[in-house]
């Protein structure tokens, strides 16, 4: 039992540290065959960079769902929207704080809060079907369809978009169509074996600590499928990328509730504990609601989250694990 427990804890250290620079060549091969054929740099960063950010917790919790575990994929789901905003953006705004300047950026903020209130309505029965999780994949495709339509028009504005600046650097050029094709090949391939990794290495340890398949996935999973956000977010932080840095999480955590949740129930349809609905979203519904009114900017002001606002919010996230653990009975 030791063994298999020290085994189990090698593959969850080493599937955190594959995930990030394999998301990071997955992203940096889609981003380099859109610059190849000119694709607008918004469409780049709002649906290449989302998805790819994204695409952890897409697979993992595809997984899950496969091996008959859809809490976990649940749990994947709203355990990364909460870190990516009171962990990622927190520690972000500690580095600097994210000003909001982009028109487009503004326009996208309300999206991920629109995509909860429609899983709620669908989750209130306390079953996601697989009727609801091809409906979720339907809305993921109709988002990103009109994500691609917002930045052609934007693009076609003169002026450039402080958001679209933003991802135009972080386009890679010089790379050749050959080596673009096998750097997303790769590090999608990568994704799948180090996801595969952490998602049985984390069910292995979490339930040796007495974890339930949910809790497992709004902290260990979630947490870990978050890595590559949370290293993108201070990067761009430390580059003044602040539009970039709140696009991503934006984008992310609309990608997890539409795709990660739809693919949990279109594969492995099924009921979960009515703790999704009366703990954890409105935590996620909450949090949401707090990046809308620090980052928009009312009465034509530019948002801002401050480094006081990123402390207030890693407190948040501290708090929230804390809370999570103790129920466990692990604190």
């Amino acid at each position: 039992m030791l063994e298999s427990l020290w085994v189990a804890g090698f593959g969850l250290i080493l599937g955190f540290a594959m995930l990030i620079p394999a998301a990071d060549r997955f992203v940096a091969g889609g981003a380099a065959i859109a610059g190849i054929y000119k694709i607008s740099p918004l469409v780049v960063g709002l649906v290449i960079i989302g998805f790819g950010t994204s695409a952890p917790e897409m697979l993992v919790s595809a997984i899950a769902a496969w091996d008959g575990k859809p809490e976990l994929a649940i749990g994947n789901a709203i355990g990364s929207n909460i870190s990516n905003i009171a962990l990622v953006l927190g520690a972000a705004a500690l580095v600097a704080p994210l000003t909001v300047q982009s028109s487009v950026l503004r326009r996208e903020l309300p999206i991920p809060l629109i995509a909860m209130l429609i899983a709620l309505v669908l989750l209130l029965d306390g079953v996601l079907s697989r009727q609801e999780g091809i409906l979720l994949l339907a809305g993921f495709v109709l988002l990103i369809y009109g994500t691609v339509q917002l930045a052609l028009r934007q693009k076609s504005r003169a002026g450039a978009d402080p958001m679209e600046s933003g991802y135009a650097d972080a386009i890679p050029v010089g790379i050749t169509t050959g080596k673009a094709i096998m750097l997303t090949l790769t590090g999608l391939a990568w994704l799948l074996v180090s996801a595969r990794m952490l998602e049985w290495s984390a069910v292995q340890v979490a339930h040796a600590w007495g974890m339930s398949d949910l809790v497992i996935g709004l902290t260990v999973v979630s947490v870990g499928t978050g890595l590559p956000e949370l290293a993108t977010a201070i990067s761009a932080a430390r580059k003044g990328e602040h539009e970039m840095v709140i696009g991503n999480v934006v984008g992310s955590n609309t990608f997890n509730i539409l795709a990660v949740m739809g693919i949990a129930g279109t594969i492995h349809p099924g009921g979960f504990g009515p703790e999704v609905l009366s703990r954890d979203f409105p935590v996620m519904v909450g949090l949401t609601l707090a990046l809308f009114v620090m980052a928009y900017g009312f009465r034509g002001s530019d948002g801002c989250i401050n480094r006081l606002e990123g402390a207030i919010l890693l407190a948040a996230f501290v708090g929230y694990m804390g809370w999570l653990l103790h129920i466990e009975g692990l604190i």
